[in-house]
């Protein structure tokens, strides 16, 4: 693979930092990838600093969003310009769920279903969330939150949902 180094002014859409690859830069790492459609899994180093993200397309445009962990202070930092190498990553990255929190799901048909209908962005973010807990109460506490969101009862922070 080619040097897929550049610099990029660090822009913001939102309230998300970003960087936009350069067109050669992509096609490289779309031809490695085998697909151009969002998203696509990559790994690099920002300002020397490893990371592993995924590229996104959003209104039209390819955009390496630069998170916190990628560049401290990364939202105080809009208009500078950072140093990107940036590549295709075939690393699988798959987290395992809980036992707890997949023995609740399996545990009732309709959570199963509605687990299920969860983008994946969704369930990998309820599954890591369980899986950085560090007492059993906190994971216990959670798994039944999250069930009772997955039956439609409250909201993921446990608020009821209106008219029940």
């Amino acid at each position: 693979m080619k040097d897929n180094s550049f610099t990029a002014v660090l822009e913001i859409i939102g309230i998300n930092p970003f960087v936009f690859v350069p067109d050669e830069i992509l096609e490289d790492i779309f031809k490695a990838a085998g697909k151009n459609k969002s998203p696509v899994s990559v790994k690099g180093t920002v300002n020397g600093k490893e990371f592993k993200q995924n590229l996104m397309k959003y209104l039209g445009e390819w955009r390496l969003y630069v998170n916190l962990l990628m560049l401290k202070n990364s939202p105080k930092r809009i208009g500078e310009t950072i140093e990107v190498s940036i590549e295709y990553d075939d690393s699988d990255r798959s987290i395992s769920i809980h036992p707890k929190l997949d023995e609740a799901i399996k545990s009732s048909p309709v959570a199963v279903k509605n687990f299920e209908n969860l983008t994946p962005s969704r369930k990998h973010e309820l599954i890591r969330y369980i899986n950085n807990l560090k007492t059993e109460a906190s994971i216990d506490r959670n798994v039944e939150k999250i069930l009772r969101h997955l039956h439609g009862e409250t909201d993921f922070f446990g608020k009821k949902i209106d008219g029940k």
